[in-house]
């Protein structure tokens, strides 16, 4: 039966309708999924950004480096710096007194030395040395894996040649920048020096604490000997004080620095350096530390002479040998006057310290203590320490009487005295009436030093003071009388020598000769004559009332045996200080006490302690010397020419003051604080006017 188009068309309900045809995936080559289209761009995406990190990366570090090595000094100019100068300082006789300066020892070639000293520092400070240049990575991984572990600083990652660069180049500080500049010049000393030429500078320059630079004068400073003579035990002591010199110090922490060094040993052992049986020795056998004498007294001195080196020769760029007019002997009698003395009665009267200066009547300085101890304290208190002397200055006041004309035996009234309110009374409270000058000097009657300083007036003392040596700024105002300008010991004793002398000028010093290390003379010492400054006569006056002093005087307790010695004590307020200076024709020694905030002692004066330490020093130092006497009316010339080698003619007194003394200290010295006794705000500004008129306009005082 044919089908009409109609029916043709219309739809079977019974049949399903067809399902459309997927399209066939066409197989990749390779086969086996199409994932493999989406990984490619991936992979290429970040090839391409790692490589623009990597690009940027090293465009960073080539910028730091760059911007690091700008701060250099160009590489082709550096060079290796010489070390400072070694100042080498010996006593009159040329024996070594003490060193200054960063005290390297002679320089030390590694084939000199035992194989296990550098092979010691190799262990515990870069034990790569060998294979790295300049900059060890693993050794930096290393480092900072043990810093993060311990939450700090364990070890540290610098090798040997970084810390080279450092020591010689750069600063302490710790910035990124020093690491960085020191690590380009690691790099740069590696390329310049070979290793063994790197290892001998390190070991010449490293700090090994107590002021030692370099492993020569380390071995000598802790074990008394030279470092080609240095044991297992030894050397690793010194490697491990690099670490940190100042606190493993084997002098100062001996625990410590043996702890350190048993940490070196068996780096040693680790790394095949020893044997077991070098390491079994070097542990049983600790090494030994020599005693040191680096903190007496002659520190002091030493500490002086660098400050006054560089007006006597200039700059110093090379090794010096300086010859000092120091006495060894005598530097240590005087040392142990003062510290054994203040030992034995210094608590009792309250004071904590002292000081102590001595030269010859020419002024050569034979003697300086500047405190009771060097290492407590290394404020030189002989020669920067400004106090007030008390009735030692006395002696001005009395010198200028005598140059107005009045005599040993002019009398003058020693009874209560009041000056706009101010009432100076004496010591004991009691008067004595008329006396002569020599009895008040002697007895140091404060009234009379006063009218005889108003008679005159404070400038004409100030004068005197200042001709004869004193350089620290006096006020011209009543109270001088007593000694309430504040003076340091040195300039005292130097104004008290022309009096042992014979009337002339000196001039203090300690340095007689400077000479490079290899012999040639820088500086040698001429003496320069500066002239009369006190006429025979009155030296001679002076001189009878200030023996006075030590026979019916404050000084009766001065006791030096067949020696003819003359002196004044000085006490100031509230017994702060405590003085003497007293001469014979051998020697001018002046010795001070107190406490370095002016606190008072226990009523010490300038008759008890001072004299007991002066007498007992004098005492040693003129054993054996042949007895010379004080200058007198005749005579004084002989005993001037002695000291210096000729005659000179006499001139009049001069009134204006003579040139400073260009070795005392100067005013912006330190001063203990809390100072008391400064000088009233009324001063005199007149000259040697009238006594009526400066009275009228200037008088001013208080009790001294």
């Amino acid at each position: 039966m044919r089908v009409g188009p109609a029916e043709r068309s219309a739809p079977e309900p019974d049949r399903p309708a067809p399902k459309p045809r997927r399209k066939k995936k066409k197989k990749t080559a390779r086969g086996g999924g199409g994932n493999g289209g989406k990984r490619r761009p991936l992979i290429v995406r970040l090839t391409y950004w790692s490589l623009v990190a990597c690009l940027w990366l090293v465009i960073g570090v080539a910028g730091v480096v760059a911007y690091v090595g700008a701060h250099l000094p160009p590489i082709q100019s550096l060079e290796i710096p010489k070390r400072p100068p070694t100042i080498q300082i010996n006593d009159v006789n040329g024996k070594a007194l003490a060193r200054r300066g960063d005290m390297a020892g002679e320089v030390i070639l590694l084939k000199d030395l035992p194989p296990y000293v550098p092979k010691a520092f190799v262990a515990i400070e870069d034990r790569r040395f060998y294979e790295h240049y300049g900059i060890d990575p693993l050794g930096i991984a290393r480092a900072a894996f043990a810093n993060l572990l311990h939450r700090g600083v364990a070890q540290g990652g610098s090798t040997l040649t970084q810390q080279l660069a450092k020591n010689l180049f750069l600063t302490q500080e710790r910035t990124v920048t020093r690491k960085l500049q020191e690590a380009l010049l690691a790099v740069w000393l590696e390329r310049k020096f070979t290793k063994t030429q790197i290892l001998e500078l390190y070991l010449n320059r490293v700090y090994f604490g107590s002021g030692a630079y370099g492993i020569e004068q380390a071995s000598l400073r802790y074990f008394g000997k030279p470092a080609k003579q240095m044991t297992v035990g030894e050397a690793a002591m010194l490697a491990g004080l690099v670490k940190s010199p100042t606190r493993l110090a084997p002098n100062r922490n001996f625990d410590a620095a043996e702890k350190r060094a048993k940490i070196v040993i068996a780096a040693m052992s680790e790394l095949g350096f020893i044997t077991p049986s070098n390491e079994k020795v070097a542990l049983t056998k600790p090494p030994r530390i020599v005693t040191q004498a680096g903190n007496g007294a002659v520190n002091y001195v030493a500490d002086w002479i660098v400050d006054v080196l560089n007006d006597v020769v200039g700059h110093i760029e090379d090794d010096v040998v300086v010859t000092t007019s120091i006495d060894s002997s005598l530097q240590a009698s005087a040392e142990r006057a003062v510290t054994e003395e203040l030992a034995a009665k210094g608590e009792k009267g309250n004071v904590s310290q002292g000081a102590l200066v001595s030269m010859t009547p020419d002024g050569a300085v034979r003697a300086m203590v500047g405190g009771r101890n060097y290492a407590e304290s290394q404020f030189n208190r002989a020669v920067a320490a400004k106090r007030q002397p008390g009735s030692s200055f006395k002696t001005f006041v009395y010198l200028t009487a005598i140059e107005h004309g009045l005599t040993p035996n002019t009398i003058r009234e020693d009874k209560p005295i009041n000056v706009k309110g101010w009432q100076p009374e004496n010591y004991t409270h009691e008067y004595f009436g008329p006396v002569p000058l020599s009895k008040a000097l002697a007895m140091s009657l404060n009234t009379v030093s006063v009218r005889l300083t108003l008679e005159f007036t404070p400038m004409a003392v100030i004068r005197t003071a200042h001709r004869l040596g004193i350089a620290s700024k006096l006020e011209p105002n009543a109270s001088i009388a007593l000694g309430t300008s504040e003076v340091s010991i040195l300039e005292m004793v130097g104004a008290y020598a022309p009096f042992a002398n014979g009337g002339y000028a000196v001039q203090p010093h300690v340095i007689d000769r400077v000479a490079s290390a290899n012999g040639k003379v820088l500086y040698s010492r001429t003496d320069k004559q500066l002239g009369r400054i006190i006429e025979a006569r009155y030296v001679a006056m002076m001189n009878q009332m200030m023996q006075e002093t030590l026979t019916i005087g404050t000084a009766h307790k001065a006791a030096l045996p067949g020696w003819p010695a003359a002196g004044k004590t000085g006490t100031s307020q509230d017994f702060r200080d405590a003085w003497f200076l007293g001469f014979t024709g051998h020697l001018v020694t002046g010795v001070w006490l107190g406490n370095d905030d002016n606190s008072s002692t226990k009523k010490v004066t300038g008759g008890g302690l001072p004299v007991e330490i002066w007498s007992r020093f004098m005492r040693d130092a003129h054993q054996g010397v042949p007895v010379v006497a004080l200058p007198g009316p005749a005579g004084s010339s002989d005993l001037f020419s002695d000291l210096f080698g000729g005659s000179r003619t006499q001139q009049a007194p001069q009134q204006q003051p003579q040139s400073q003394n260009t070795l005392t200290p100067s005013d912006a010295a330190p001063i203990p604080p809390g100072r008391v006794g400064q000088q009233p705000p009324a001063r005199a500004t007149t000259g040697d006017g009238g006594l009526d008129g400066w009275l009228i306009n200037n008088l001013f005082g208080r009790r001294g």
